[in-house]
């Protein structure tokens, strides 16, 4: 791990709660900005100092969007750092909970996941000294609500942190906008606040997303989503009239529809890149007849051939066709993970690095590609639900296959 003084604004997340800072009277912090700039792994260690300067034998809650993202992208860091401050750190697997000692004080860090609005009852019934929700913009507002009510011990503070979202996220509206109002310490972060990115890490990032997602992960700005979804598509760049000699593995992704079209593409991976090899597109409305379960599979066979397919992945929302095809039992089925605005990003990760490349027969496929917008006058980010068939099996394929194993790496900076 390089080691690198801190910056200033590093600095001011790590100290504002001393008896020295002049922000010491806030309430809370909000962290936001450009994704790698340094502020979670900054704000995980100040939370933890903070609550070791002022209590002992007191519990403490880490929030993020699931148990398992926040031990991977929060929880693993920050012990690191603090077995190297000489903190010692006793994890609870099974009941979520870190014990954490510094000479004669320990505190509880308690873990909780904030996936979906069932999640407030999780964190019900604690009471907490103080709280930090990691990615707070993921988490639906009855949990955050539910766990700033938790902290009702004198002294407790709230530490908030993200990556932007659309201009009309509560969170953004309600807090952001507000921090005044809620005495909240606002501190907006770029990828330049971290002087442990090199040049070169920062041009890669730099090239790396494209339109809503470079102004809000690299610019750091809560901004509405407008125009073409896949603005990095390309033709000359993405398409493909030969197609490679062999595949290590063969997917098929599906969206299923009945009155709405089903799209179907072949997938093969060769030397680290995603062939769309073939394609199935059927649109009820245009041939003026519905097809059963039973005919989409068939096509579903005539797509793959002889080929060794690995999985289909299907629509979660498919019950019935992915039954269809468990009955057959040729092919084994997968039901996508289907987090749109995730896929959608992913989706745009993979084109821009050259991960996917489609058959110039896939024609419904790259007509979408140029009519794939986002809806306009939307209170949020929300993809016009035409000309989304293709486009939905590839996020489809994208969220659960190609990103199924993501290397996760973190950088930080600290004083000699």
């Amino acid at each position: 791990m390089k080691i690198k003084p801190f910056s200033k604004k590093q600095l001011m997340l790590l100290t504002w709660w001393c008896s020295e800072s002049k922000n010491r009277s806030y309430d809370a912090v909000i962290a936001d900005g450009a994704v790698r700039s340094g502020k979670t792994l900054c704000m995980s260690i100040s939370f933890v100092s903070w609550a070791f300067s002022r209590f002992h034998n007191q519990d403490f809650a880490i929030c993020g969007k699931t148990v398992t993202s926040l031990r991977r992208n929060v929880i693993r860091p920050l012990i690191e750092v603090l077995h190297s401050l000489s903190f010692h750190c006793e994890e609870k697997l099974s009941k979520n909970y870190i014990e954490i000692t510094y000479k004669n004080i320990h505190n509880r860090f308690y873990l909780f996941g904030g996936k979906d609005e069932g999640s407030a009852s999780l964190i019900q019934g604690i009471t907490l000294s103080g709280l930090m929700l990691d990615e707070v913009a993921l988490m639906p507002r009855s949990f955050v609500e539910q766990a700033l009510a938790r902290c009702s011990v004198t002294g407790s503070k709230f530490w908030f942190n993200c990556n932007p979202e659309h201009p009309f996220h509560w969170f953004y509206t309600e807090w952001i906008q507000k921090a005044s109002s809620k005495n909240a310490l606002y501190l907006h972060f770029q990828m330049e606040d971290n002087p442990s990115l090199s040049k070169d890490i920062l041009k890669r990032y730099q090239g790396l997303y494209s339109g809503t997602f470079y102004e809000r992960f690299v610019l750091g700005k809560w901004v509405q989503a407008q125009g073409l979804i896949y603005p990095m598509f390309h033709m000359d760049s993405h398409s493909f009239a030969t197609p490679p000699q062999s595949c290590s593995c063969y997917y098929v992704s599906c969206d299923y529809g009945t009155v709405n079209p089903t799209s179907m593409g072949l997938w093969g991976e060769s030397n680290g890149k995603w062939y769309r090899l073939a394609e199935y597109y059927y649109a009820s409305k245009v041939h003026m007849a519905h097809k059963t379960d039973e005919e989409y599979y068939q096509a579903l066979e005539n797509l793959c051939g002889h080929l060794p397919i690995r999985a289909v992945i299907v629509d979660p929302s498919a019950a019935s066709f992915i039954e269809c095809i468990r009955r057959h039992g040729k092919y084994k089925v997968v039901p996508a993970k289907n987090d749109v605005l995730t896929g959608i990003r992913q989706v745009s990760d993979a084109l821009k690095s050259n991960k996917l490349l489609f058959s110039e027969d896939c024609k419904d496929t790259i007509r979408e590609f140029s009519l794939y917008v986002w809806e306009q006058n939307a209170r949020g980010d929300c993809p016009k639900k035409e000309n989304d068939h293709a486009m939905d099996d590839i996020r489809y394929f994208v969220n659960t296959v190609v990103f199924e194993k993501q290397d996760n790496f973190f950088v930080m900076s600290a004083i000699r």
